[in-house]
């Protein structure tokens, strides 16, 4: 199968793809740049390429952009990275993220299953509930 374009960003922690989406401004890089502080590796910021492959979804950074992370405020910034990584979890960064939730919710992106997570954005502990979020709810690589 081809791989198609999303204006996502994507993290690796391990073996395991974090990819997060939000609205412009929402802070998706930033929380890349603080999940990447805690020990990730960047995959892509602001457009991953995903490719479905034996019932997995695969992030690689996009090729216009690969190896650029935004850092509001000093711009686009090199930084390593790292190619085709199973996504265990998709982070929504959404203003009207529930308080509580019982159970991930569940997004099909390109014929594939992941669990979803909404976050409320601009947290200060937000990648330390992206990373309880992936040891909770992210899919087993």
């Amino acid at each position: 199968m081809s791989a198609e374009a999303r204006q996502s960003t994507c993290v690796a922690i391990g073996n395991r793809a974090i990819l997060i989406e939000g609205a412009p401004g929402s802070g998706k890089s930033s929380l890349a740049l603080a999940l990447i502080d805690r020990g990730a590796m960047l995959v892509g910021d602001d457009s991953v390429m995903l490719e479905a492959c034996d019932g997995w979804l695969f992030a690689s950074p996009h090729p216009h952009t690969r190896g650029l992370l935004e850092v509001r405020n000093l711009g686009l910034v090199p930084h390593d990275c790292t190619e085709k990584v199973a996504v265990a979890l998709v982070l929504h960064l959404d203003g009207s993220a529930p308080r509580y939730i019982e159970k991930a919710e569940s997004i099909a992106i390109s014929g594939v299953e992941a669990p979803l997570i909404r976050l409320a954005p601009h947290d200060a502990v937000l990648a330390i509930k992206a990373e309880l979020a992936l040891q909770r709810y992210g899919l087993p690589v």
